[in-house]
């Protein structure tokens, strides 16, 4: 057998939320991750042993998408509340909040510069926002059906889209247009991505496959068949040479794209598996799934050059089948079936690391009055602790692993004790008077300027429309004339 080294290895586990994980990523500056949940909450999970996590409090639904902004300084979540939320992933616990679309919002996600955000809804259509002046700036609305998942190329230039529709479309950023549309999907398309080069898109349906399209040839050159069920989300390696599949078989699989098959199948969750995550640097990912916990993977296969790591495998006991004839170029469109070598990876002791972390609850969101892409901030204050029966509930269950913290936290000042002895805190939001005027003010305003764009477009599209009746008068006049020529030249 192959060196365990090379083999992907469960680092630690993470228990917080009290629902179904739904969303996942890391921090660029390698140093955190975070999660969303059918709780409504996001949690930032440090991953320094015995960090503190932090729970943010704010969305009114489930949350169904989350990225952390290249920077590292913005998280943005989307929820089935039909807003999204720009985080600030500290002790302040602030956000902004936009009214996004009528409908539930599905994914949401940064351009690589970090100065736009997509979003993609159950109201059939994806929107581009600006996140320095917080502002909606256009809407692209071709598809048919609920949109599940909208993400910029590398180089902001394409935008694809995925949805029930059982279509992938591809966005021009500059004109607006769909430019391509792929519509061999068999089933609902669930999640697409570009590759890190953006040579590439890859989407997952609900009928458990998943495909590549390289976007020089607009061809489908890759075509995957490896889960029993739907896939719900995939993430690239850094590297582009491989790529994790999260599914409701409960399972999470790793293929190698070079060769263009399965090399690992990974158990550990008790449920789907609803959202997987390469870190930037490719040596973690995560998953998470409706068991409500999240799983925190060593990479280890791409720890070695590639051609050390397939000659370990052409030593395996039970080699490997050569690739397909057709993966070598030039690629032609076939399907792969799941290997009876690809390797099983069932770990039997959970997390031996560390125990599971305190929490800090942040961020509580406050009451004011909604309008369409108005965004609204919440600054939040620190009060006093929260010891309501569902804290009590919570803590409850984990009771053996924060016995051990508390124990570790005593002499180390008041704050960590009390951190430690009270794990949820609450941050809840009551800035001044002075403040909410000004806010108000603000939102006033931001009122003004969208209802000024919004009648620029239509003052625009009713300019084109006279020019086309103008046109069209001119030309039914010019026959008109012509017309009466004829008939005088015939008479």
């Amino acid at each position: 057998m192959a060196s365990v080294l090379e083999d992907p290895t469960l680092e630690r586990h993470f228990k917080g939320h009290k629902d179904v994980v739904t969303c996942a990523d890391f921090n660029p500056n390698q140093k955190q991750l975070a999660t969303g949940s059918v709780d409504k909450t996001l949690m930032i999970w440090n991953l320094a042993p015995k960090a503190r996590a932090f729970r943010f409090v704010g969305h009114q639904d489930a949350i169904t998408g989350l990225q952390f902004s290249p920077s590292g300084a913005l998280v943005a979540s989307s929820s089935k509340d039909r807003t999204v939320r720009l985080w600030t992933p500290s002790m302040k616990g602030e956000s902004t909040v936009f009214k996004a679309h009528t409908a539930a919002v599905r994914s949401v996600a940064f351009s690589h510069d970090g100065h736009r955000l997509v979003t993609a809804s159950d109201d059939k259509s994806v929107k581009v926002w600006s996140v320095h002046r917080q502002c909606f700036v256009y809407s692209l609305n071709q598809h048919t059906n609920w949109v599940r998942c909208a993400r910029f190329s590398p180089d902001g230039r394409l935008i694809a889209s995925c949805g029930d529709d059982r279509s992938v479309r591809l966005w021009d950023t500059s004109t607006k247009h769909c430019i391509n549309c792929f519509t061999d999907c068999a089933g609902s398309a669930t999640f697409v991505d570009f590759n890190s080069s953006g040579t590439c898109i890859a989407s997952s349906g609900a009928d458990s496959f998943l495909k590549i399209w390289d976007l020089r040839t607009n061809k489908l050159i890759q075509h995957y068949q490896v889960h029993s069920a739907g896939i719900n989300g995939f993430s690239f390696h850094p590297s582009n040479n491989y790529l994790i599949t999260g599914s409701s078989d409960r399972t999470v699989k790793i293929l190698d794209l070079l060769e263009g098959r399965l090399i690992y199948t990974l158990h550990g969750h008790k449920g789907a598996v609803n959202t997987v995550a390469f870190s930037r640097l490719g040596d973690l990912f995560a998953s998470g799934g409706a068991d409500c916990q999240v799983l925190l993977w060593k990479t280890n296969f791409d720890s070695k050059p590639y051609q050390d790591v397939l000659q370990q495998h052409s030593r395996r006991s039970t080699p490997d089948p050569p690739p397909h004839l057709s993966d070598i170029h030039p690629r032609t469109p076939h399907l792969h079936h799941p290997q009876p070598t690809a390797i099983q990876i069932n770990p039997t002791v959970t997390d031996t690391q560390s125990a599971d972390p305190a929490v800090v609850e942040l961020g509580q969101a406050l009451h004011d009055n909604k309008a369409d892409f108005l965004p609204r901030h919440v600054t939040s204050s620190r009060v006093e602790e929260w010891t309501g029966g569902e804290s009590t509930n919570w803590t409850g269950s984990n009771s053996g692993n924060q016995t051990g913290s508390d124990s570790a936290g005593k002499g180390r000042g008041e704050e960590e004790d009390t951190a430690q002895s009270h794990p949820l805190e609450v941050l809840s939001g009551h800035p001044s008077s002075l403040d909410f005027t000004l806010q108000h003010i603000v939102q006033q305003l931001d009122v003004l300027t969208q209802t000024v764009s919004v009648l620029e477009e239509r003052l625009t599209l009713t300019e084109d429309k006279m020019k086309e009746c103008l046109q069209h008068q001119s030309k039914i006049l010019k026959d008109m004339q012509a017309s009466g020529e004829r008939h005088r030249m015939e008479s």
